[in-house]
């Protein structure tokens, strides 16, 4: 099976150099692999030290690598969407959603889109992603679940709404409503949307990797980034912790902070026990070029089955009680005093940090209500019984 490894981390830990020495192992075992980035401030070019065009690019024999431009895939490949958001979205037809500026969200959403027709592509057998920061990676990898779950509110009354106000939405609101065609992309891109999800939280085919490096706010946030991650239900299955200083240097600035180092390290494989954790040096040169990069291949991933399925927590679950019915999810690194939950009519919303998250009820939970919860080891399991008691805390 065809396989898909996003790796995320806090900006500047080194994702690109860790991920490019992960194509680069694949392409030496002989596999078809595509090294992909969605950050924008691109890099993997100055990696291999070459100029990079609009689609992907042979680097090394079994190896391609790709900056995906989400402007360029939004207009050469899904233009009859784009039009007719344009549309929808100006006031005048000589204006297009590019002059007018990237909606919130789309960048994220049609690089993911790009992914996901690569793979079905079958053209490659890995695909290696290079994400963006922290933040910028959730809003990604959670974005097609969100605008999805807008959408299936909305969906139903779509093609209703359009036959009804089509005559007098554009001469009264300065709005075109979409035709025919246009409603059959928005229901294509719903349906897009449902693939997406489960593709991103396949477990036998997606796996989320989180680099980090031993420094106090990196490894809070490392903390965070797994929580948040398992929240939104992707399989994370490894840590990279990046830039160890040597213990044999002898000199005073930096024995301490080898000491520092270990002090995270160690608070790291306590904290993330359950997953297989990769230690990579600190380099005395730049990670520039084929042959740099080739030195995490050899010094830290030769030995290991990097590229093995690993299912490290499990998804999100309904299941029957005696009284009624249990949804359980897993939250790891999570502090419980930070977790808040409610039932919002069809939906359980949960809140921890800065992300929340609506999980749509199963058809035969509508007529059941929260009547507790309780947080454990990392799993949240949420109680559901009939009545009238609503779990407001």
């Amino acid at each position: 099976m065809n396989r898909i490894y996003i790796f995320t981390g806090k900006g500047g830990v080194g994702k690109s150099s860790v991920s490019a020495a992960h194509a680069i192992k694949s392409a030496t075992e002989g596999k078809r692999t595509l090294l992909v980035s969605t950050d924008m401030a691109h890099n993997l070019g100055d990696i291999f030290e070459r100029k990079l065009g609009k689609e992907a690019e042979y680097v090394l024999p079994n190896l391609d690598i790709y900056e995906i431009d989400p402007e360029y895939v939004m207009e050469h490949e899904f233009s009859s969407v784009m039009k007719y958001l344009g549309n929808l979205f100006s006031e005048a037809d000589d204006y297009s959603l590019q002059e007018m500026g990237m909606m919130p969200g789309m960048e994220e959403l049609f690089s993911l889109f790009k992914i996901a027709d690569i793979y079905h592509s079958e053209k490659y057998e890995r695909i290696i992603v290079d994400c963006a920061p922290t933040g910028e990676t959730l809003s990604l990898l959670k974005f097609p679940e969100l605008l999805s779950w807008y959408m299936e509110k909305l969906f139903p009354i779509g093609k209703v709404g359009v036959r009804m106000l089509a005559p007098i939405s554009k001469s009264v609101f300065k709005v075109e409503m979409p035709n025919k065609n246009a409603m059959n992309d928005i229901e294509k891109m719903y349906l897009k949307l449902v693939e997406l999800q489960e593709l991103l939280k396949n477990r036998d085919i997606t796996s989320i990797r989180i680099v980090t490096t031993p420094e106090k706010m990196v490894v809070e946030e490392t903390k965070r980034n797994y929580m948040y991650m398992n929240l939104y239900n992707f399989n994370v299955d490894g840590l990279y912790i990046n830039r160890i200083l040597p213990i044999d240097v002898n000199n005073d600035f930096f024995n301490q902070w080898i000491m520092i180092q270990r002090k995270y390290i160690t608070y790291l494989k306590e904290s993330f026990s359950v997953l297989p954790i990769y230690e990579i040096p600190w380099y005395e040169e730049e990670l520039r070029g084929e042959e740099s990069i080739r030195r995490i291949v050899e010094d830290v991933l030769s030995g290991h089955e990097v590229f093995e399925k690993k299912i490290i927590t499990k998804r999100e679950s309904f299941k029957q009680t005696e009284t009624g019915y249990q949804l359980d999810v897993f939250l790891p690194c999570a502090d419980k005093s930070s977790i808040d939950l409610y039932q919002a009519t069809t939906d359980i919303v949960i809140k921890t940090g800065n992300f929340k998250r609506n999980i749509p009820l199963p058809n035969v939970l509508r007529n059941y209500m929260v009547t507790g919860a309780k947080f454990d080891d990392g799993k949240l399991s949420i109680l559901f019984e009939k009545g009238s008691v609503r779990y407001d805390e």
